[in-house]
């Protein structure tokens, strides 16, 4: 396993950390478990480009990243509705957005195309961390609530509009208009029916 697959699984393993850290209630736990979910999301950047930079990629890793970020930061949310920091609906609205690319891309895979993260997809990504991160801190006191809101809002909007771009560029992925792709014909036979 290379290190960059070793922070990836530290940031799966860092969400029931997390999650305990919110729900445990002692002296300052939400600024701890804030911190923990800084360390863990900052790890996303850097296995990232140690990948890219010592060209050690792997299907663990590409498959293992998406799942650990989208984990760690719903799991976090849920625990800031439960601090009265993010407001249900708004958490809803994300996951509903998850959910849903995320069968849009296992549509895919089962059609042999494997649609990669876009810029919007990893812009919403950051803008959902830095809301959960602002709502931790909200949580701990040391910030509004407002603020909170505001920041999970902008994450909101975010993911809708990155999940309509994805939906918008799926059909030319998929086939055109969405439909299975045409058979090609064997080298010097007909299409198949």
């Amino acid at each position: 396993m290379t290190i960059p697959d070793q922070l990836t699984l530290g940031r799966a393993l860092a969400v029931p950390v997390v999650v305990v850290l919110f729900a445990w209630d002692f002296p300052n736990h939400a600024y701890w478990a804030t911190a923990v979910f800084v360390v863990a999301m900052a790890t996303d950047q850097i296995d990232g480009w140690l990948a890219r930079r010592w060209n050690q990629t792997s299907a663990f890793g590409s498959l293992l990243d998406p799942i650990a970020d989208k984990v760690l930061v719903m799991a976090t949310l849920a625990m800031l509705i439960a601090e009265g920091v993010a407001p249900a609906w708004m958490v809803a609205a994300i996951l509903a957005r998850e959910f849903l690319i995320s069968g849009l891309r296992l549509a895919a895979i089962e059609k042999g195309v494997v649609i990669a993260a876009r810029d919007l997809g990893k812009l919403k990504t950051w803008a959902q961390a830095l809301a959960v991160a602002v709502g931790g801190m909200a949580a701990a006191g040391a910030w509004s609530d407002d603020l909170a809101w505001w920041t999970l809002l902008v994450a909101v909007v975010l993911t809708w509009i990155s999940g309509l771009d994805y939906a918008r560029v799926a059909p030319r992925l998929l086939g055109a208009g969405g439909t299975e792709p045409r058979p090609i014909a064997p080298p010097g036979g007909e299409p198949a029916p």
